[in-house]
């Protein structure tokens, strides 16, 4: 006889399935919500909405250890959460400078139309 477990994490109840919904870029550097030094001007790393996170201390919540792929017009990247967005809305992403230069030009500044999911 063979079971299955499954580990769920709290608030990851639909974090698996894909959200539609829209992406802006910051350029911040510092100490990140997941309790790494980042920086947002040159790294590839994404801040996700305060609404992801379930634990009260962001630098040890699940989320921190896990990634984003991000995927717009056709193009679609991966990176890591290494931060969190509090004004964001569920579905909103906000990514690195260079991240969001990869799927789209800075000057849009807010692009709706994105599809994501958690990874890993």
């Amino acid at each position: 006889m063979s079971a299955l477990v499954v580990f769920l994490f709290p608030g990851f109840g639909t974090a698996s399935a894909a959200q539609n919904g829209n992406m802006t870029w910051y350029d911040d550097s510092g100490y990140g919500a997941c309790g790494t030094q980042i920086n947002a001007k040159t790294q590839m790393l994404v801040a996700v909405p305060k609404s992801w996170f379930t634990n009260s201390n962001p630098n040890k919540d699940p989320i921190c250890k896990k990634s984003v792929r991000v995927t717009y017009k056709g193009k679609t990247i991966t990176v890591p959460v290494r931060d969190m967005c509090p004004s964001c809305a569920r579905t909103h992403l906000d990514l690195s400078k260079p991240a969001f230069g990869a799927l789209a030009n800075h000057d849009l500044g807010n692009v709706s139309g994105v599809t994501w999911d958690f990874v890993g």
